[in-house]
């Protein structure tokens, strides 16, 4: 009887998730009907610019109300319920995710001075264990770090900087256990085991003197902006201010050289850099300036051969390179190393002792030169994909010849390279293990463009399994960001072929506000400018179902973050021409953060979204405003996840989004709103828990578009 009861409820359930119904969307739970939670009205009016906006939601931001936190958790038992018949799918989708892993791995051991340091993973633990090894990868492990045994009796752990000393003695590192990006400073004694007393809260960037015993570091204010830096001696409570950033506009961070002579603090704000510096072995000297910020003006400073190279946007939209004397880097002094190409953005440069190694981006892909410091000769490394990501990887040493980078696709696991800079040969050292007889050759990628609303051609890219009919008729899973010039890599996933093996098409829309394309790029996305990522992406989709690769009936978004406001914006702009929306901790109450400057990230951000106490992009901001734009319409299936530790974007955006867009649509589309009550921006810590996660996303998918294999 108790078998045939449960069948028939996720029968009833089945059908009002696939079909629709005449009410708002029930859950059954012990026979018994868990209707989505209502939240009441409290209508708190704002009058700005002539304008009045009335919040009917503002209580929800009282994180210490039990009343808000019983509403929170009476959301999470609708979800609950709801998802309670995906059950068995969720847990085959996290089987097959967990089966292409290789849960007990290691990862590519990395030279700094004696040692080799590296992390491994073993099966059924969450985290990663740091170790090393002195002289050789034959001697003996040491673990310097074991992330598991931090995490125990905790919800959450972040790691944040991992530093060791010059002589291999200390370890400088900092936790995050709250997910609301506060982290810890801890030092320890890697000869003795001994964690010491010198702890530190609320520091985010951290570097060494090279006397191995003066750390510099940053720290936070009460908007979880970077502004202080300190110095402090090991052993004593003294904790020196150096330098305060007192713009809102600013944040600092603190970084050492390669060839670790000198260590620089860098005031930033989205479009303009200050530079100060010490070497490195002096830790007690005067700070000086590279170059007074000017604004508009954006600069790196690096050392090389008894000189500065700046990496530059003077005369340079898409930036040069230009040598100066440490002891004059005025302009007049520069000297011409790379210089600018109007259609090659120069993303960085790293430095060895003959050569450096440039990371551009060219047509909307990453790109790789190798320089020779002697003959200023350089070429690129080529490769084989039609999308794919790259970076330089993390490699301490100076005094090498080989460089290692990180390249994967759509259709290629993460791989490690070593590559020899003067032979141009290239060696394999690891490429990521996919289990259960993944083939790359049973994938197909490519690489498309959409005529974007005013002519822009707008990269997107593709992967689905070989063989795939485009007829119309697959699930298609678009996904985006667009913001911050933060370009999209076109990188593997494994949990993602669970998707693919059911016959899902994903692709990534390239968009505006990113800088796939270069500076402009960015530029033609924020500001009074940002509308243009929101009709870039769906261009994206139109062209999607054009090319016959799905339908609006098979269309699913997914967006987190900004792109949480992506999907927001195009919800209300175009709600007929997408099936589903995945929304993660989004950032969809965009008025109301942007005019709150007490709030994490509001005033350093005026740059890229507009500072609404301007008229002009005031009213701007608010005619896209997902939050605020909200109709009486139809709109599609939604699932909007948050997590109540966030520090970037607080939990109460997604919640009063979810609770204003319950009372005012017209249809009957299921909506939920899933918390993470233990979490932060990124969601759960813990490897395991994230497939978890994950698993339950693609069941959602799956269950709403009726593809359940």
């Amino acid at each position: 009887m108790k078998v045939m009861q449960q069948f028939r409820n996720l029968t009833v359930l089945s059908l009002a998730l696939t079909c629709g119904a005449a009410a708002p969307i029930m859950a059954i739970e012990n026979n018994v009907a868990v209707k989505p939670p209502v939240a009441k009205k409290v209508p708190k009016a704002d009058t700005l610019h002539g304008d009045t906006r009335v919040d009917n939601y503002y209580w929800l931001r009282e994180k210490s109300s039990p009343e808000v936190i019983d509403f929170l958790n009476a959301e999470n038992a609708y979800t609950d319920s709801v998802m309670k018949p995906t059950e068995p799918l969720q847990e085959a989708l996290y089987q097959e995710m967990v089966a292409r892993i290789k849960e007990t791995d290691l990862s590519v051991p990395t030279k700094n001075g004696e040692y080799w340091y590296y992390t491994r993973t073993e099966q059924g633990k969450q985290y990663q264990i740091n170790c090393r090894k002195k002289g050789s990868l034959e001697a003996k492990e040491e673990v310097i770090l074991d992330q598991n045994e931090l995490a125990k009796g905790q919800k959450y752990l972040g790691l944040g900087a991992f530093t060791v000393s010059d002589d291999g003695n200390l370890l400088a590192y900092s936790t995050d256990i709250t997910g609301f990006r506060e982290y810890t400073l801890h030092v320890k004694n890697l000869q003795t085991g001994e964690t010491l007393s010198d702890s530190v809260p609320k520091v985010i960037s951290i570097t060494w003197a090279a006397d191995n015993k003066t750390l510099f570091y940053t720290t936070i204010d009460a908007a979880k902006r970077p502004y202080r830096l300190y110095r402090h001696s090991l052993g004593t409570t003294q904790n020196e201010l150096v330098y305060e950033e007192k713009d809102e506009l600013y944040t600092i961070g603190a970084y050492r050289t390669k060839d670790k002579k000198y260590i620089f603090c860098t005031s930033q704000s989205s479009d303009t850099t200050e530079d100060r510096y010490i070497a490195a072995d002096q830790p007690q000297a005067a700070w000086k300036i590279v170059l007074p910020r000017e604004k508009g003006h954006e600069y790196s400073t690096d050392s090389w051969g008894g000189q500065f190279f700046l990496t530059t946007n003077d005369q340079a939209k898409n930036f040069r390179v230009v040598s100066a004397p440490i002891a004059d880097p005025v302009r007049k002094n520069w000297k011409e190393f790379i210089p600018h190409n109007p259609n090659v953005l120069i993303q960085g440069v790293d430095f060895f002792a003959g050569h450096a190694v440039v990371s551009e981006y060219e047509n909307g892909l990453p790109k790789l030169r190798i320089l020779d410091m002697k003959t200023n000769k350089s070429h690129r490394i080529e490769f084989p994909d039609p999308a794919y990501s790259l970076s330089a990887a993390s490699q301490p040493e100076f005094n090498t010849t080989s460089c290692r980078f990180s390249y994967q696709s759509l259709v290629r696991p993460s791989s490690v390279f070593e590559y020899d800079m003067n032979t141009h040969e290239r060696k394999l050292l690891k490429q990521t293990d996919v289990l259960g007889g993944f083939k790359p050759e049973a994938y197909e990628s490519q690489r498309l463009f959409a005529t974007a609303k005013d002519g822009a051609k707008v990269p997107v890219s593709v992967v689905y399994k070989k063989g795939l009919k485009l007829d119309g008729k697959n699930p298609l899973l678009l996904y985006a960001y667009g913001s911050y010039g933060i370009s999209m890599p076109d990188s593997f996933s494994s949990s993602r072929l669970s998707l693919l093996d059911r016959g899902f098409v994903y692709a990534i829309a390239h968009i505006r506000g990113g800088k796939e394309m270069g500076e402009i790029w960015h530029d033609q996305g924020k500001l009074m400018n940002k509308k243009n990522t929101f009709t870039d992406f769906i261009a994206c989709g139109e062209m999607l179902i054009e090319k016959k690769f799905t339908s609006k009936e098979k269309l699913v978004i997914e967006g987190g973050s900004a792109g949480g406001l992506l999907m927001g914006a195009v919800t209300n702009m175009r709600p007929d021409l997408f099936k589903v929306v995945v929304s993660h901790v989004p950032f969809v109450d965009v008025m109301n953060t942007m005019l709150d400057a007490s709030l994490p990230l509001t005033v350093g951000e005026y740059l890229e979204w507009g500072n609404p106490n301007e008229k002009d992009a005031y009213f701007y901001m608010k005619s896209y405003c997902p939050y605020t734009n909200i109709e009486a319409k139809n709109y599609p299936i939604i699932l909007v996840k948050t997590s109540l530790n966030d520090s970037q974007v607080m939990y109460w955006e997604p919640a009063k989004y979810v609770a204003k867009l319950r009372a005012t649509k017209t249809d009957n589309n299921l909506l939920m709103l899933k918390i993470n009550m233990a979490a932060g921006h990124g969601g759960s810590s813990g490897r395991y828990d994230a497939l978890k996660e994950t698993a339950f996303d693609y069941a959602f998918m799956l269950t709403q578009l009726g593809v359940v294999k």
